[in-house]
């Protein structure tokens, strides 16, 4: 028997109460038995299976035979007359989900309650029917079902428009034939009914966008009375609004007037619900906004918190968009700072910060400091986020929210919030110049009480880059060798590489540095002593005052051109090649770094084979670590028919030319050449009953007119299952980013196989397979580079050959998608995670490097900006190792 609850004692405050303490399994089943006796205890039973119902939602599982032994002795207790039993029992049956052979035992039952006089058995047998039933017997009881619909009683109507909802989803053919029954319960009084038929109704036409419409038209002209009814149907005139955007001339929005009536019901959640839709229109405009907006500032000062929670959320999301339509506000909002449920206040803040103008900003940082001390780490690190763009917004405000963003760092707080603090110091810095000096020195303070390494070595590195810039950048010399006596290796390493940047560029600076690196000369670890050395050596360790050589500058700012999976492969690969007596005679070549390839993807194919069916490029791929285009230059290497096109420059991923789990399987790689390119088609046989015989792919080239055939690889064979390829080169003008598209067809001699022998027969017959068209685009001659000091190596590489335009690229659902197109057309690497935008930004700076074909390095910065009618913006600056590429970059984005 379930433990009663036990009155709680004063001292005893701390310990928690259930009174499931204890249950186990076999004991709650022994108790089961209970349901077989010739007089049964109804209060019992429910006991029982109270219990049985609190272990399956424990997750407790049952075995067939307990479950069914458990399914059997529930269905004797519809003999019982008792309703708070059957109720119990309901349930039960639900829970169980019994198989269909059991369904039968409780479907006579259920019938005959569903056609009781009691509406709750009514009710209740609907429900646990549709749950358990299948569309066989749904034929038989749908006239019942009917008639619930349509039932005077709102218990038992509900229950039947419910199920009718999750049948929807299993029996769809039924359930829409309920349309007549399911309308007239639109017209229902009762409010619960309304509500749910609204939503069944919608379900059964929601993929016929007129006949949404005119459900839409129908109900908005008054015949709607449940509160909860109105919200759903101002979700749905939402929708239609959203659909008929692009059909409807401008000033014309359709239903508008109804979602402005509905912030005058009477019913609070209507009218939370109509201005969240306004609010939420694509292009509304400021004269839309007003009245959604002077509903939502009532609200703020409700007695409610869940009123005051809804409205400053909703004005949050609208000053993203729409800042001087919620300045109105502000007043009331200031007031919610000081809101007892913490996340009102959170929103209030970040909202003001969003809407406050310059001269609100000190008076605004005065209650946000004794705010802050009462608030989790993820409220704190959305008002840090705000603070940040308000900053940006009001640069010469700079000084009071880097002392305030300062102050707060030195306070308790987790990693992800003080990374989130580091992080708008660091953009506050690079964006705003007159705070460099200020900031550097809140960042370096900050760090000789740092408990994260990870934001040590950052801020180290940061340092390393903008300290020697600085007009007096000794005195950030002392925080830096600190951490050479304070902190762990990682961090000591770090400042190692921080102390050499300062000593390559402060010439000045080098005999001090000097001394403080053959200090480190001792150190406990060996990856400072080899830093130490390897700097020493570098810099020209004799003391002398000269200027660093630029060689030395690029090795210490610049940036890693090649991966380092890649380097490690190769010097792996160089390292095993060498002899003794290479060794010892030194008559080994040096090793070239330029023979790295620079391909950032280097998953080997055979990886990519074991986690897919479909075929993945090469036959038999190296099973290491090799870059994938060192595995394809090889084996196009041992091609007669392509030996001669000289070196590999890219080989593009797999493109799918067939649809998945079709008869033939097929996808093509893009192997790019200086004057060739050569498309290699993998091919799968995926009919076991066939031999696939001299398979090639014809191509039709029509609509590339730049490219010639220049040769091509038949597939002999292809057995079922077993991956092959066939080869076809162009040649097209060297140099020459060409583009096209290609038609291909698939083509082979198809032999029957014995499924016995496994042999195949003599005579095959000529087939041809439709696949997909193939297009070489510009992005196909742009090879990835990953550049981890972007700006260093933007001034490096001047601007000489740079050019710079704006373009308008038209309306767009985000920002987000507007940069994703643009780096996926020019098919760079994204650096420094400027692929990432913040969300609700309206402005985005995305960084992009690659190599074009030729070896020529291109550096590319996108600025996006993106207005309230979602039309974006963009401009482009180009820079490169040749003029001409630097143009073709913006030939690219303004033919794509």
């Amino acid at each position: 028997m379930a433990q009663p609850l036990v009155k709680k004692d004063d001292d005893r405050d701390d310990e928690e109460y259930s009174p499931f303490l204890g249950i186990e399994k076999g004991a709650v089943l022994q108790d089961a038995r209970v349901f077989n006796d010739p007089q049964l205890d109804p209060r019992r039973c429910s006991q029982v299976i109270t219990k049985l119902l609190y272990l399956l939602n424990q997750g407790e599982t049952f075995t067939k035979v307990e479950a069914t032994e458990v399914f059997f002795s529930v269905t004797k207790l519809f003999q019982s007359r008792d309703i708070g039993l059957r109720r119990m029992v309901y349930l039960m049956i639900k829970e169980l989900s019994p198989s269909a052979d059991e369904v039968i035992i409780v479907t006579s039952s259920l019938m005959k309650d569903m056609n009781s006089k009691t509406d709750m058995y009514r009710a209740n047998a609907i429900r646990v029917l549709c749950r358990i039933t299948d569309g066989t017997l749904l034929t038989q009881i749908e006239r019942y079902l009917k008639q619930a619909i349509v039932d005077k009683n709102p218990v038992v109507a509900s229950a039947a428009l419910v199920s009718g909802i999750h049948l929807l989803q299993t029996n769809p053919e039924i359930v829409k034939r309920w349309s007549n029954e399911v309308q007239e319960a639109v017209q229902s009084r009762a409010a619960l009914v309304q509500f749910h038929a609204l939503a069944l109704l919608h379900q059964i036409r929601q993929n016929d966008r007129l006949a949404v419409s005119k459900l839409v038209t129908s109900l908005t002209r008054g015949t709607v009375r449940s509160p909860l009814a109105q919200c759903l149907l101002i979700r749905y005139t939402s929708q239609v609004i959203r659909e008929s955007a692009g059909s409807t001339q401008a000033g014309d929005r359709p239903f508008y007037d109804y979602l402005e009536g509905c912030l005058r019901h009477k019913a609070e959640m209507v009218i939370f619900e109509a201005a969240r839709a306004i609010t939420e229109l694509h292009g509304v405009t400021n004269r839309e906004l007003t009245p959604a907006i002077t509903v939502l500032q009532l609200f703020l000062s409700s007695s409610k918190p869940v009123l005051r929670f809804a409205a400053v959320r909703t004005l949050n999301k609208v000053a993203m968009t729409h800042p001087m339509a919620v300045t109105n506000c502000n007043i009331d909002m200031e007031s919610l700072i000081s809101d007892q449920n913490r996340s009102i206040a959170t929103l209030a803040i970040t909202t003001l910060l969003k809407t406050g103008n310059e001269s609100s900003v000190d008076r605004l940082m005065k209650q946000i400091t004794n705010f802050m001390s009462d608030i989790a780490d993820e409220f704190k690190i959305v008002v840090v986020e705000a603070i940040r763009s308000l900053c940006l917004k009001f640069p010469l405000k700079y000084r009071a929210l880097m002392n305030f963003l300062s102050n707060i760092l030195r306070e308790e707080g987790g990693f992800e919030y003080k990374k989130a603090i580091v992080d708008s110091i660091v953009i506050l810095i690079r964006d705003i110049p007159e705070a460099k000096e200020s900031g550097l020195l809140h960042l370096c303070e900050f760090i000789e009480d740092c408990e994260f390494t990870y934001l040590s070595t950052q801020i180290l590195h940061f340092l390393g880059i903008e300290g020697p810039r600085t007009s007096d950048p000794s005195k950030y010399i002392r925080y830096i060798y600190n951490r050479v006596h304070l902190e762990n290796a990682t961090v000591r390493a770090s400042a190692v590489s921080t102390l050499a940047k300062f000593g390559a560029m402060v010439d000045s600076l080098k005999p001090r540095v000097f001394i403080l690196l053959r200090r480190c000369l001792f150190d406990s670890d060996d990856e400072v002593r080899d830093r130490a050395t390897l700097y020493l050596n570098t810099l020209g360790g004799d003391g002398s005052v000269v200027e660093t050589d630029q060689d030395v500058k690029d090795f210490l700012f610049g940036s890693l051109d090649v991966p380092l999976v890649n380097l490690e492969t190769s010097l792996k690969t160089y390292v095993s090649h060498l002899t003794l007596i290479d060794l010892l005679e030194a008559s080994e070549e040096p090793f070239d770094i330029n023979s790295v390839p620079k391909e950032i993807k280097s998953q080997p194919l055979a990886e990519k084979k074991a986690q897919s069916k479909k075929p993945t490029g090469l036959g038999a791929p190296p099973s290491g670590p090799a870059s994938t285009v060192d595995a394809y230059e090889r084996m196009l290497a041992s091609i007669p028919e392509f030996s001669n096109f000289g070196r590999l420059f890219k080989s593009s991923a797999p493109v799918e030319l067939t649809e998945a789990e079709t008869e033939y399987a097929v996808n093509v790689v893009k192997h790019i050449f200086d004057r060739h390119v050569v498309f290699q088609y993998n091919c799968t046989n995926t009919i076991p009953e066939q031999l696939l015989e001299n398979v090639i792919v014809a191509v039709d080239a029509s609509e590339a007119e730049d490219f010639t055939e220049a040769g091509s690889k038949p597939l002999r064979s292809l057995p079922y299952d077993t991956p092959g390829q066939t080869f076809l080169a162009f040649e097209k003008p060297e140099g020459v980013p060409a583009v096209g598209k290609f038609s291909n067809t698939l083509r082979f001699i198809v032999k029957e196989v014995d499924p016995i022998t496994g042999e195949a027969e003599e005579d095959g017959v000529e087939d041809e397979y439709q696949l997909e068209d193939l297009d070489v685009v510009a992005a196909d001659y742009i090879l990835k580079e990953q550049v981890h000091n972007f700006r260093h190596a933007w001034e490096n590489m001047g601007p000489d050959c740079e050019r710079v335009d704006e373009y308008g690229l038209g309306q767009r659902e985000s920002l987000n998608e507007a940069v994703s197109t643009v780096i996926s057309l020019l098919g760079m690497q994204p650096c420094e995670g400027t692929e990432v935008i913040p969300s609700n930004s309206r402005s985005h700076t995305c960084l992009l490097s690659g190599v074009y074909i030729g070896n020529v390095k291109v550096l590319v910065r996108l600025s996006f900006g993106i207005d309230s009618s979602k039309e974006v913006a963009m401009k482009l600056a180009v820079r490169s190792e040749d003029v001409t590429v630097s143009d073709a970059i913006h030939e690219i984005v303004a033919s794509g």
